[in-house]
């Protein structure tokens, strides 16, 4: 298998035939599924050729998403890096570095400044009606670790459970975890686009100004409350605020969020146990830092702590 860790040259090679000029240096960038690589004008993201096609996905999508949203794509297609294709993205570099999970180092007032601008750009991508192969793409089945109605849920809890075999989950927490899939909404609906995926690792900004949302590998149809239980789950001490910011713009109960928000955490939680215990070798990173979050769900009823007693029917 091609060690893409040595592709900075092809990296190099497609953006300077995308820019038609050197790109000049160009740094390694973290990211857990591709390797990424950015210059003062373009960022380039590369992965096997039979990885993963979700970066197929973004690619179908960025030209069709609304106007200002993310970085302008300049090239796509599949590269040969030795002996092995390599598919590639390219993008335009846009200004800005990522405020980062948990927003370390951002002040109340600058959070709530991104926060009002991310949730005003997610709103422009749920009110974007979509059309054709794009609308076709985003309908299509995605194993995503969402919510998707209580029936699965609590199947995906049971699933979790005999998976467990050596008792890593504590019975306490499979227990609140079944409990809050018991009382789910029956369904969630799939009628706007979303990003599902939109933590702040996943933004850019420039001082307080929000310039983009990356990474639309996960975006599919969806329910609003799938984008702002990620903005709001990664906001670190900023949570009230946030979540105050979407409760403002969308004109809904903050109790109301918090319960939808739970519930998605929920189901993303189970998915991500999953494949944990399923690759248990690889993924034990995976595992620990779920387990932590589990714990702040379950025990620490993350979602519910700092606010209102839990008043809300999920129903």
């Amino acid at each position: 298998m091609t060690d893409l860790r040595h592709a900075h040259d092809a990296a190099r090679s497609i953006a300077a035939a995308a820019l038609g000029h050197d790109p000049g240096h160009m740094s390694t960038a973290p990211s857990s599924s591709h390797h990424v690589y950015v210059g003062a004008d373009a960022v380039v993201k590369l992965i096997e050729a039979d990885g993963h096609a979700r970066l197929n996905r973004e690619i179908a999508l960025a030209p069709h998403l609304p106007a200002g949203l993310t970085a302008p794509l300049l090239d796509s297609g599949v590269h040969r890096l030795g002996t092995r294709p390599i598919r590639y993205a390219c993008y335009a570099r846009v200004p800005g570095t990522a405020p980062g999970i948990h927003l370390p180092g951002v002040d109340r007032a600058t959070a709530r400044a991104l926060a009002e601008q991310a949730v005003q750009r997610l709103l422009a991508l749920h009110t974007w009606t979509p059309s054709g192969p794009v609308a076709e793409l985003l309908a299509e089945p995605l194993d995503h670790g969402g919510f998707t109605g209580r029936e699965a849920l609590v199947a995906d809890v049971d699933a979790l459970a005999r998976l467990d075999r050596h008792g890593t989950v504590p019975r306490p927490l499979l227990d609140g975890l079944r409990a809050l899939a018991e009382r789910a909404p029956h369904h969630a609906r799939a009628h706007v686009p979303v990003h599902a995926d939109c933590h702040w690792g996943n933004w850019l900004a420039r001082d307080a100004d929000v310039t983009a949302l990356l990474d639309f590998e996960w975006a599919r149809f969806g329910e609003p409350a799938d984008d702002w239980m990620f903005l709001v789950r990664f906001s670190g001490p900023h949570l009230e605020t946030v979540l105050d910011v979407v409760s403002r713009a969308t004109h809904t109960p903050v109790a109301s969020l918090r319960a939808a928000c739970e519930i998605r955490e929920t189901a993303h939680l189970v998915s991500d146990l999953r494949i944990a215990l399923e690759h248990s070798d690889a993924q034990a990173q995976l595992l620990s830092t779920r387990l932590l979050s589990l714990d702040e769900l379950v025990a620490g009823r993350y979602w519910w702590r700092a606010g209102l007693p839990r008043s809300v029917d999920a129903e």
